[in-house]
């Protein structure tokens, strides 16, 4: 009679249902701002840190729920930018920087837009990353604009690939990027690359 090699102790696994599902934690924590101006009161006192998350679950149940600019009023923004960066000129990580534009005359354009960068953002798909601060949604009665900012204006190379990756995703025509230097003095603002 031939014997039968021993059982050895395998880890008994749960059944697939009873697993608790581990949240995906992303590269980084991303912070979900607000603001929407009075007439005559100061740009940063209506400006309003939201929610800070870091986890692909968080951000869905954020964007699904609350942070899609349909449901913003005329003359009001969201912004998404890395969790420490307040989106002002005079953060530290933005006072050097710029930022890319987009114009779109239909709300529709605007929303989509702006996931489309959302998604990029969180799922890290820009090469320069690290250049990137974050975005802002402008929801405005004539037409709406969306704006990557950027940490170095001056770096033209990083700032040219960025602005053809985000073209790309999000399928413009055109997209202009200004200095906040600039705009900090002039009320029209040129151009200082384009693609």
């Amino acid at each position: 009679m031939a014997t039968e090699a021993p059982i050895e102790a395998t880890e008994v696994l749960p059944a697939p249902d009873t697993v608790e599902k581990q949240p995906h934690k992303l590269e980084r924590r991303w912070t979900f701002w607000f603001d929407k101006p009075k007439q005559g009161a100061v740009w940063a006192s209506a400006l309003r840190k939201a929610y800070t998350f870091e986890t692909v679950e968080e951000f869905w149940s954020l964007y699904d729920q609350i942070f899609k600019p349909s449901k913003l009023t005329a003359n009001a923004d969201f912004h998404l930018f890395k969790a420490g960066i307040e989106p002002k000129w005079e953060d530290p990580e933005c006072a050097s920087g710029g930022k890319w534009t987009v114009t779109s005359s239909r709300k529709a354009n605007l929303e989509t837009m702006w996931l489309e960068t959302l998604m990029a953002l969180v799922g890290e798909q820009f090469d320069e990353s690290e250049e990137i601060c974050g975005v802002v949604a402008s929801v405005r009665r004539s037409q709406d604009k969306l704006s990557l900012w950027t940490r170095t204006a001056s770096n033209e190379a990083a700032q040219m690939s960025i602005g053809r990756k985000w073209k790309e995703i999000i399928d413009a025509e055109k997209i202009s990027y200004s200095f906040h230097d600039d705009s900090k003095k002039e009320r029209s603002v040129k151009s200082r690359y384009t693609v």
